[in-house]
């Protein structure tokens, strides 16, 4: 598969998906939207990735969005080479929100290495993704109010779930660009690493996964948390639990784990996400109605 803006490898059951226009600091475009969307669709078809680890290449991991239109930049009505029209993702739908969407729905762990710059939706992206690295050199921010708009990419969804309310009220309020160590102390990205550790340090973290865990159990568990940020009561997530517990105790998978702790071996576990994720779960998304 050859993409646009991106580029896309595949190494011992971990994906890297680079972010690719490095003389416009990985700025956002329509293209990138409709890459990221085959990207996420191509790792989830492939059993061998275990793991997907998205960069930045050069000196940016995002800039945000490309603003090369000038003012018209963020008017939907007559932008329609960002890839948001009907037959692209839909009438008046944000592109950016669309991609977090995908990413919501991957089947795959997303590690997020932030190598540089994370601006407007370089920032709002990462928190639809389950873990976040940092450079010392990373820079956040979003800055949506500063431009006129509204923060997208579901970050009003994710970011006060990350963060707080109080730190993500602050964050949208202000628009200001604020540091790696800021976003440690405040809990958007899990660790910082030197410029030439980020991309080991994910790695490490994805190796961690892809060697030891039942790739269906994680893809169950990761949309298990997703699912139950929105849960109005406990019981709702008891009964997901129950019933996932039922049919995976059951599962060939199950009885490798057990059995390869017992003969205190290295599990190989059989089952694949590409056929035996529950035919019921997750459950489907509502629809868009703009």
């Amino acid at each position: 598969m050859s993409y646009e803006t991106i580029q896309l490898a595949v190494a011992d059951g971990v994906a890297t998906l680079t972010l690719n226009r490095p003389e416009r600091l990985n700025a956002f475009n329509g293209a990138m939207i409709q890459d990221l969307l085959t990207a996420f669709d191509e790792t989830d078809r492939n059993d061998d990735v275990r793991a997907l680890v998205v960069t930045g290449a050069g000196r940016a991991f995002c800039a945000g969005a490309d603003l090369g239109s000038g003012a018209e930049t963020f008017n939907y009505d007559k932008r329609r080479d960002r890839g948001e029209s009907a037959d692209a993702v839909g009438d008046h739908r944000d592109g950016g929100g669309v991609v977090a969407l995908r990413i919501y729905e991957s089947l795959k762990p997303v590690i997020a290495a932030v190598n540089g710059a994370a601006i407007g939706v370089g920032a709002t992206m990462l928190c639809a993704m389950d873990v976040r690295l940092a450079s010392p050199a990373a820079r956040f921010g979003f800055v949506f109010a500063r431009r006129g708009i509204v923060p997208e990419t579901l970050s009003s969804y994710f970011l006060p779930r990350l963060v707080g309310v109080s730190t993500a009220l602050e964050w949208f309020m202000t628009g200001r660009i604020f540091d790696a160590n800021e976003a440690l102390a405040r809990g958007l990205v899990r660790s910082l690493h030197e410029p030439d550790q980020i991309l080991p340090a994910a790695y490490a973290l994805a190796r961690e996964i892809a060697d030891n865990t039942s790739p269906v159990s994680v893809a169950l568990a990761r949309r298990m948390v997703l699912e139950m940020l929105a849960a109005e009561h406990p019981m709702e997530a008891h009964r997901l639990e129950s019933q996932l517990m039922v049919e995976r105790g059951a599962s060939a998978d199950a009885a490798e784990g057990v059995t390869s702790f017992l003969e205190k071996r290295p599990a190989r576990f059989p089952m694949k996400v590409s056929t035996d994720m529950p035919d019921w779960f997750p459950p489907k998304p509502p629809p868009f109605e703009g």
